[in-house]
């Protein structure tokens, strides 16, 4: 399977290696996600994949703890 789709958003309140692992761990769960790129100095978590679907997405951001906004 290859990388066809990234998604972005803007996800606040991530400070440490402890909200990265959470986000990334419930968004790397979906079945349609092949990454999942954290970067928290700008708040931003990227997903690639294949047939991503924004709500499942936003979903396991929000299981995670935090609120997602397309960015």
């Amino acid at each position: 399977m290859s990388t066809n789709e990234e998604l972005t958003y803007l996800v606040k309140g991530m400070t440490c290696g402890h909200c990265e692992a959470a986000v990334r761990e419930e968004v790397g769960g979906l079945e349609d996600v092949e990454s999942v790129d954290v970067d928290l100095g700008a708040k931003l978590v990227r997903v690639h994949g294949q047939g991503l679907s924004d709500e499942a997405i936003r979903a396991a951001i929000d299981e995670a703890g935090y609120e997602a906004v397309p960015a």
